[in-house]
């Protein structure tokens, strides 16, 4: 990482990626999206930061840094399961199939840990052994890790709305998904699941657990979509220390990218006060975390913008063939 580089790019930020041009456009908390007549979907990822249902900021580099981590996984996971990559044009665009996402949120744990309310952590602490199917033992410690890992589906709730856990009799026997198709999406996380440990575990990481969401092609095919074992959509913690720190029980080191989410939380209520202007260097500090996360993670060297060129005309530049 070279951080001179990357400092002197710090000020090419993507807010937004609005190309009036382009059909169909939906904008999602990080991506804005475009549907093709064709049945093909742009994916732009801008530099957007969500936290506490809002945005909090715009960080160098991320756009890049989670499309660019997602290619690294697609293509090494595509003799596992098919995707939804068709072209990557630009470094913060992904040209994709058009799927009918599937209403079940997938993540595949491996530890006892998290935060939120459907995390087995929080459910744990709470005295439940019985949850999405599973029964885990009694005696388990923060940030232990399972006998094997485990699928902790969730509804997808609407805006504003919070997921629910479900169980795989409840998915088949609701009839949210049909058993087949269930048993296929399983069969495909679990493995996903275990190349991306393997893979991880080469670089000194521990993939702990992380999300996955699949689509249904016209032909019925279960297909991949979104995102693949981003720093986003997963949790890593470094190996080489976390037997010692689990033993003390301190936390795992991990790529912490919360200094905004911490910045704000402690000078405001951020689900109800107006956020105060986040400093430059807490912006930038979390800008070479994601680069550090991208070069660990990959085994890669991040390249920051050849040009002084705005990455919106460069996205735009890149997409000709499209518009």
């Amino acid at each position: 990482m070279d951080v001179t580089a990357l400092k002197a790019h710090a000020h090419q930020v993507l807010h937004d990626a609005t190309i009036a041009e382009l059909p169909r456009h939906y904008r999602g908390k990080v991506r804005d999206n475009y549907d093709l007549p064709d049945g093909r979907r742009i994916l732009i990822t801008t530099d957007r930061l969500s936290a506490f249902d809002r945005i909090l900021a715009a960080i160098p580099f991320k756009g890049q840094v989670l499309t660019q981590t997602a290619r690294y996984w697609f293509e090494a996971t595509r003799d596992i399961c098919p995707n939804h990559v068709l072209d990557y044009p630009d470094p913060n665009v992904v040209v994709g199939r058009r799927l009918d996402v599937l209403p079940v949120e997938i993540v595949v744990r491996s530890y006892l840990a998290g935060t939120t309310a459907t995390s087995i952590l929080t459910m744990y602490k709470a005295g439940q052994r019985q949850m999405y199917g599973v029964r885990l033992p009694e005696g388990l410690r923060e940030n232990q890790r399972l006998p094997h890992p485990i699928i902790t589906p969730t509804t997808k709730a609407a805006d504003g709305g919070h997921d629910e856990p479900l169980t795989p009799a409840e998915i088949v026997d609701r009839g949210v998904l049909p058993a087949k198709v269930w048993q296929g999406v399983c069969d495909y996380a679990l493995a996903l699941f275990a190349r991306g440990q393997a893979l991880a575990a080469t670089r000194g990481l521990i993939l702990v657990d992380t999300k996955y969401e699949f689509g249904l092609d016209a032909d019925g095919r279960i297909v991949l979509a979104d995102e693949i074992h981003t720093s986003d959509s997963s949790r890593y913690w470094l190996q080489q220390s976390y037997a010692e720190r689990f033993e003390r029980g301190a936390r795992p080191e991990s790529f912490d990218k919360d200094f905004v989410r911490n910045w704000v939380a402690s000078r405001c209520d951020p689900y109800k006060d107006p956020i105060p202007e986040i400093p430059a260097e807490v912006v930038l500090d979390t800008a070479l975390v994601y680069v550090r996360a991208f070069e660990t993670i990959t085994g890669l060297a991040f390249e920051p913008p050849a040009t002084t060129e705005p990455i919106l005309d460069r996205i735009r530049r890149n997409l000709a063939a499209y518009l």
